[in-house]
């Protein structure tokens, strides 16, 4: 698993804050046995940092598209993230 360890950096845009998107997005992601964080945007985006098997990982960036009921996803933006440790749980940061 540890070779097939990769990071992405997300950026949903679109009516993506207050609809509880973050929230959502670590219920996802913890389902998917990913790591990282998700935060709000001064921009009305939300960032979200994912680490964890490739698989795992096209699946999470597939599921930002939709959300949660009352989101409406306009891009979804992908990068890779160069990160130093591998986080250790998934969080809501701001």
């Amino acid at each position: 698993m540890a070779e097939n360890f990769q990071a992405v950096e997300v950026r949903v845009r679109g009516r993506v804050q207050g609809v509880s998107y973050r929230v959502w997005t670590r219920d996802q992601a913890e389902r998917l046995g990913l790591t990282g964080w998700v935060r709000n945007d001064d921009d009305g985006s939300v960032v979200v940092m994912i680490a964890g098997p490739g698989t795992a990982l096209s699946t999470m960036i597939d599921r930002c598209w939709h959300g949660p009921p009352g989101a409406s996803v306009s891009a979804v933006e992908t990068r890779l993230a160069a990160i130093e440790e591998k986080p250790t749980a998934f969080r809501i940061t701001r």
